[in-house]
């Protein structure tokens, strides 16, 4: 394949949104190297899509949901709050492989055209266990009981939304080891474009890793100053609410791109120890700790350390914090967009004003909470917030109800090919 084969039909849609430029961007340049590719890289919180849901393509919301990643056309898009299928789940089927949810919706609904002037599109899929509704056996939330036994879910209504968390199922998932009314729900996928590849074998996850392990953890503690966690809990008591993912995919160029995922706890619903902000900040964190490559760290393979320097990578995902509002302990985002080995120098923002909305924000609980934050050496040619709703076409005015509680966001990035090594080819 040519390497321009690849980015021909996402050029001829790119759409004429603009991107901010932060103030002290440094030597960042946004010009993209010769031979760079060119990808569009999304990251789409799509709010609690479940197992049942993809029994069928004709699930009214999930059409929608679809319709907008066709419209946007993303390379590679991650998928937050999917429900992972595991063998303990609702709604899975007996004998049946597990993790087959993002395939299901990338076969149903996106290689499908959910409009007449869309077209459908082709994705390999990745999925892998999470640690939302999974249960802990401990007591995490101190209320003095241990739930281990989660209630069946009711189903979506007629319009496809989700039916609504109950008391029973929140006992259940604050006990978790990340909150979940059920196994595997709000777990995540990824989704790449069929003419990349998924360098399987190098898939690193952090699903396992225990808090304590991050350097300098911050540890919640009860009012009285005590430990939250007691010291057979914070044993096992995991950093990642659903997972961390290092997922490699080759380009045409053989460059290799690390997609790194996440979706941390939000900075919410806890009590005064700050249990899920302590969380999110140290979720967040592990990623300025990959990205240099620190020996403390240990994924699910018992393999230690961090990315290798020289690395290319993109970190997406909901991380559930605003740089500038909202009750993140210490701007951990803030932290990480500072970091020197990160491009974030284009800030993405939506064409479409909504009442009570900055222009970047990507939730419409008004924060910019999602990502798509790329490695130093990365172009980010165009990037914005999708708004438009279902139904309105890529030019016409946003009308309607959005299928989610956030906007995707997209970044076009170009990645430069692979520096050669000394001696080869000779």
């Amino acid at each position: 394949m040519k390497i321009g084969g690849l980015c021909a039909g996402l050029l001829s849609v790119l759409l004429a949104w603009g991107a901010r430029a932060q103030e002290g961007a440094g030597e960042i340049s946004n010009v993209p190297a010769a031979g760079s590719v060119v990808l569009r890289v999304a990251t789409f919180n799509v709010e609690d899509m479940r197992t049942s849901d993809l029994k069928t393509g004709d699930q009214p919301r999930l059409k929608k949901l679809a319709e907008v990643i066709q419209r946007i056309r993303p390379n590679i898009i991650l998928l937050n709050e999917i429900a992972y299928d595991g063998e303990d789940g609702p709604d899975t089927v007996t004998g049946e492989k597990p993790g087959q949810n993002a395939a299901k919706f990338a076969e149903l609904y996106l290689k499908v055209p959910q409009a007449p002037d869309v077209q459908g599109m082709k994705f390999r899929a990745f999925m892998a266990p999470v640690n939302t509704g999974v249960s802990s056996g401990f007591d995490l939330d101190n209320d003095g009981k241990a739930v281990a036994e989660f209630p069946l879910p009711s189903a979506s209504d007629a319009a496809g939304n989700p039916s609504k968390q109950t008391a029973e199922g929140r006992a259940y998932g604050n006990d978790c080891w990340g909150f979940g009314t059920f196994p595997g729900q709000y777990g995540m996928a990824l989704l790449v474009d069929e003419r990349l590849e998924i360098l399987s074998e190098h898939v690193r996850t952090f699903r396992l890793m225990p808090w304590s392990y991050l350097p300098n953890a911050m540890l919640p503690k009860s009012p009285d100053g005590k430990a939250w966690f007691d010291d057979e809990e914070l044993k096992y008591m995991r950093l990642s609410s659903k997972s961390h993912w290092d997922v490699p995919v080759r380009l045409p160029t053989k460059s290799v791109l690390h997609v790194l995922c996440s979706h941390p706890s939000p900075p919410a619903f806890d009590g005064a120890e700050k249990r899920n902000a302590t969380r999110n900040h140290d979720e967040i964190r592990f990623w300025s700790d990959y990205i240099d490559n620190s020996g403390a760290l240990v994924d699910d393979a018992s393999q230690p350390g961090g990315l290798w320097e020289g690395s290319m990578f993109v970190i997406v995902g909901d991380l559930n914090a605003d740089p500038d509002e909202g009750a993140s302990i210490d701007n951990p985002i803030g932290l990480l967009l500072n970091n020197s080995k990160m491009n974030a120098s284009v800030t993405p923002f939506a064409d479409v004003p909504v009442l009570g909305l900055d222009a970047d924000d990507t939730s419409t609980f008004r924060m910019r909470v999602d990502y798509v934050l790329p490695s130093r050496a990365i172009a980010v040619t165009k990037a914005g917030v999708w708004r438009r709703a279902p139904g309105t076409g890529a030019g016409a005015e946003a009308s309607g109800k959005f299928p989610s509680d956030h906007f995707p966001v997209w970044a076009d990035l170009a990645v430069p090919p692979p520096v050669p090594v000394a001696g080869e080819g000779k």
